[in-house]
């Protein structure tokens, strides 16, 4: 009797054992996913990437929990692509121009003057898309999707003729692209996150930028600059991407849940982005900002400046750039 009392007891104890790995093993699926962002939690971005979180989270029934936090509240935006790379989050969305300096192929949507409205913006797209997801890899991270902002407009203090009234501005610069125009114009460029421009601009750290309406809305520019100047420079785009450790750990249904999502979310956003368009900019005019078509003289000058900038970078980025710019320009 004793042997036996003994050996149901080990049986027991093993089948709690067994039901508590059972439990653990289904916490430990359940995934929660903090996604740093750049912007502020009122930008279009921000509200799509957080509709994104929430189709992942229903489409998974809460395997995988997708939590955002905007405004550089986790990350700077510097650092959220170092950040996913290396697994201190398991994934992020950031302006990939700004790392062009890293590869030029992630400039390719900040070529001035190349891709000058949304439907050019989602042709060149198209061509640069795989090649870029391609490198994306390469890093350990893996592609989900990416949306244009609106065209993007010159904010001055003061009126500008040509681009001879830019020289010695102090310009923000937050990409290769940004840089290299303040440097043909013989403006001074300032290294500003958008997380950081309403400071830079009250402490008069810098005067003037590119940007679209929507950022200039964000930040409420109008309280020190007066001018918005509808150039039409480019659509630069935000990407979300995934560590591709943590993304491939995911169950394949769970991961066919997130690219499902992520395809809605490029969707949902390019059309958020033609609606944002013309609603910031009415913003900017309702709060006393002059928003108006640059002068034929300083449209020439920064188209020249586009012209010269195009020939560098198909320079930089050789045979795959050629090959983008081909395929964008149905060659």
């Amino acid at each position: 009797m004793e042997g036996d009392v003994t050996f149901k007891s080990v049986i027991q104890a093993l089948s709690g054992a067994a039901a508590g790995a059972a439990l653990l093993t289904g916490v430990a699926a359940a995934e929660t996913w903090d996604m740093p962002l750049a912007y502020p939690a009122s930008n279009f971005h921000s509200e799509n990437a957080a509709a994104f979180g929430k189709c992942v989270t229903d489409a998974t029934k809460g395997a995988v929990t997708i939590v955002t936090h905007p405004n550089g509240a986790l990350f700077k935006g510097n650092d959220i692509k170092r950040a996913v790379q290396t697994g201190q989050a398991p994934i992020g969305e950031r302006l990939l121009s700004a790392h062009a300096n890293e590869n030029v192929l992630f400039g390719v949507d900040s070529i001035p003057f190349l891709a000058t409205s949304f439907d050019d913006a989602e042709k060149l797209w198209t061509a640069a898309e795989p090649k870029v997801a391609a490198l994306l890899d390469s890093q350990n991270l893996v592609y989900l999707y990416s949306v244009a902002w609106p065209p993007q407009g010159l904010y001055t203090k003061k009126p500008i003729a040509s681009a001879a009234d830019l020289k010695g501005v102090k310009f923000r610069a937050y990409n290769a692209a940004t840089a290299r125009i303040a440097e043909l114009a013989g403006m001074q460029p300032v290294q500003i996150e958008a997380a950081e421009l309403s400071q830079a601009l009250a402490t008069g750290v810098v005067d003037s930028f590119i940007s679209s309406g929507a950022t200039g809305y964000d930040s409420k520019v109008w309280e020190q600059l007066g001018y918005f100047y509808e150039v039409d420079a480019w659509l630069p785009r935000n990407t979300v991407f995934a560590n591709k450790d943590a993304f491939e750990g995911l169950s394949e249904t769970d991961r066919k849940a997130v690219e499902d999502c992520a395809a809605e979310a490029a969707t949902r956003g390019l059309q958020m982005a033609k609606d944002y368009t013309g609603r910031t900019l009415k913003g900017l005019s309702d709060n006393g900002m002059k928003v108006e078509k640059p002068a034929d003289a300083l449209a020439s000058d920064l188209k020249g400046y586009g012209e010269v900038m195009t020939g560098e970078w198909l320079k930089q980025a050789g045979d795959d750039g050629k090959a983008i710019i081909d395929a964008y320009r149905g060659k």
